[in-house]
């Protein structure tokens, strides 16, 4: 779906004679490490800080100092980024980006979208990290890009890739809770053929997710959770400019968890939750000539969900998702240009019988860049059109200025939209709910953004302020139940981020001042969206010490409530984070990790427990 391009050479170029200029010792550290190319932004490879949106990307080696982290976790170390879980690893959990809700962001891996047509939302929770070589995380509106549900945002997780002679990685560690994690993989390539191939198994007794002994879900056990997953990446590249490929992911766990079924089987029982998610694609990659490059892809996704009470299975529910595309990148006289067409068909299936079960959306979408001496600017326009609903047509504008070496700004407006989810739609009716409403109209969204940003050496920060202004939201309201368009919201707030390098020591610092309201004519006008907080910070200090590594984070989290009526107040609370390595030869590495270090009792969702102090040592093989 994206090209992978290298991005464009005069710019590269003036980038790194002007830093190798003001900063010779730094410059090439600087480039490598704070300024990544990022895809996601324009789906065009670019370098980060030739940018007019607000993008972060987790390397490699962030995600192997998580630890025993999972994938909500390390994301809410991020800037604009919040989650909630049910529990422990592998309960139903969400991210929120700038406040907007975890069906209203898009998760793509390796290019293509993951998501549940039934719930709207993605399985992160089931996505291992050791599986991924790194993260990009776009903030803002992005459908005149991606298309529906990119109302907050877009995460793109990469799977890993192949280089260089062929080499053996593993890792292997035990900690708390009777918690093993093992990954093993081959990879490698040459100028003709790229391939990596990573299998790993996870296994962990966890916590009981449920706090509250007198809420009528609590089962005095530990819910724990096990997951086994695969990633294999193939490429070929016949002739110069022409490439040839295979992604894929998959990932087939298992959690218990507590439920009291409604009725008096349910006591004592033990409910278990079996989840796979997988992602395949095929692309082709083909220089047509020096101006024109061509993406084809084609790939499913599949996201399916079985539960048990003891023996019994109790529901299926499964997506999948059909999905082609081809992009074309067009070098113009000046800029850019971006022109695709993309196809997608949704089917859900499983024991709730749907009155439709399935939807296809047609997309066009088209868009143009551009570096001219020291403006920058990005222009998207995207149709698509949905059996369900009809067409809707998204855009997006940015502009971006550099003041002087170290100063550059830039502003954005866009537009996006959120899809009903089939629940929403035609969810049989029953138990004092009046079934789904297949009149709803996708929701709205319009956002301006101002950003700064200064760059210096190996120190980086920025500043964003955006107001993203959410209508037609979905709410579910009694009596009946029925999935109505009333609500609206108001998602306004501030990141201010710092990363710099003091020779072998690292700082950063993430402050995210959110205010998402409930903007609606009504009881809750005025409160806050459930389960935000309107204040985060995450930090963190790392130093180089010879063959030792070490690292310390700081998160503070502001309260949240935990209802649209603003009734349940749930604490803020701060954790401590601790991880060390140790290198004991050139390949091999020894680590530990250390989470909530001061055994910490918070609540993301009322009446669901999170892990206390919680510790994780491993050794990791990893040739360099």
């Amino acid at each position: 779906m994206m090209n992978q391009r290298t991005p464009r050479a005069g710019s590269a170029a003036a980038l790194a004679t002007l830093c190798g200029a003001l900063f010779p010792i730094a410059a090439n550290a600087a480039d490598q490490q704070l300024d990544p190319i990022v895809v996601t932004a324009t789906r065009q490879a670019t370098r980060a800080n030739e940018l007019t949106s607000d993008v972060s990307v987790i390397t490699r080696e962030e995600i192997d100092q998580a630890g025993q982290s999972t994938l909500e976790q390390l994301l809410s170390r991020q800037p604009g980024v919040q989650y909630t879980a049910n529990g422990g690893p592998g309960t139903n959990s969400g991210v929120f980006i700038r406040g907007a809700s975890s069906n209203q962001s898009i998760v793509l891996i390796d290019g293509q979208r993951i998501s549940s047509a039934t719930t709207g939302s993605a399985a992160l929770a089931r996505i291992p990290l050791d599986q991924i070589d790194r993260i990009e995380i776009l903030r803002g509106p992005a459908s005149s890009l991606y298309g529906a549900d990119a109302i907050g945002g877009v995460i793109q997780i990469f799977t890993r890739k192949g280089e260089g002679p062929a080499r053996l990685n593993a890792s292997t560690g035990y900690g708390t809770y009777g918690t093993t994690d093992t990954t093993v993989g081959i990879s490698g390539g040459t100028d003709l053929v790229s391939y990596s191939v990573q299998a790993g198994y996870l296994d962990t007794g966890s916590f009981n997710a449920i706090h509250d002994k007198a809420n009528i879900y609590y089962n005095p056990d530990d819910d724990g959770y096990r997951n086994s997953n695969l990633s294999a990446n193939f490429s070929v590249r016949p002739a110069a400019g022409q490439e040839i490929g295979v992604n894929l992911l998959a990932s087939d766990g298992t959690n218990r968890y507590d439920s009291n079924d409604f009725g008096a089987r349910g006591a004592g029982q033990n409910f278990t939750a079996d989840q796979l998610v997988e992602s395949y694609s095929l692309y082709s990659r083909n220089r047509i000539n020096q101006a024109w490059t061509s993406t084809l892809r084609v790939g499913t996704s599949t996201d399916a969900s079985k539960g048990y009470a003891g023996n019994v299975r109790e529901y299926t529910i499964r997506t999948d998702a059909d999905l082609a595309s081809w992009q074309n990148d067009i070098v113009l006289p000046v800029g850019e240009a971006l022109l695709a067409a993309e196809y997608t068909k949704q089917k859900v299936s499983g024991s709730t019988d749907y009155t439709v079960s399935e939807r296809t959306i047609r997309s066009l979408l088209g868009g143009w860049n551009a570096n001219i001496e020291k403006h920058r600017l990005q222009f998207n326009l995207r149709r698509d059109d949905n059996s369900q609903f009809g067409a809707e047509t998204t855009g997006s504008a940015s502009y971006g200025y550099q003041f002087a070496p170290d100063w550059r700004g830039h502003v954005s407006y866009g537009t996006a939209f959120r899809a009903p989810t089939f629940n929403e739609l035609y969810f049989p009716a029953g138990n004092f709910f009046s079934g789904g409403n297949p009149d709803l109209k996708p929701e709205q969204a319009k956002n301006i953004e101002l950003g700064a940003n200064w760059e210096r050496g190996d120190h980086r920060a920025s500043l964003v302020v955006y107001n993203n202004d959410v209508t037609d939201l979905i709410e579910f309201r009694p009596p009946t139940y029925a999935p109505v368009n009333v609500s609206k919201a108001l998602l306004r707030g501030a990141t201010l981020t710092y990363d710099g390098r003091f020779s072998e020591w690292g700082v950063g610092v993430v402050v995210d001042l959110l205010d998402p309201r409930n903007d609606e004519d009504g009881p809750n006008n005025g409160n806050r969206l459930a389960r935000r907080s309107d204040q985060q910070m995450s930090s963190y200090i790392s130093r180089k010490l010879g063959d030792w590594d070490l690292r310390g984070e700081w998160q503070l989290v502001g309260n949240r409530y935990d209802d649209p009526a603003n009734t349940k107040l749930l604490g803020g609370y701060g954790l401590v984070n601790l991880y060390a390595d140790y290198r004991l030869q050139r390949d091999w590495t020894l680590f530990a990790r250390a989470n909530n270090i001061f055994d910490k009792y918070y609540e993301t969702i009322d009446n669901y427990a999170t892990a206390g102090a919680n510790v994780f040592v491993g050794v990791r093989y990893a040739p360099k």
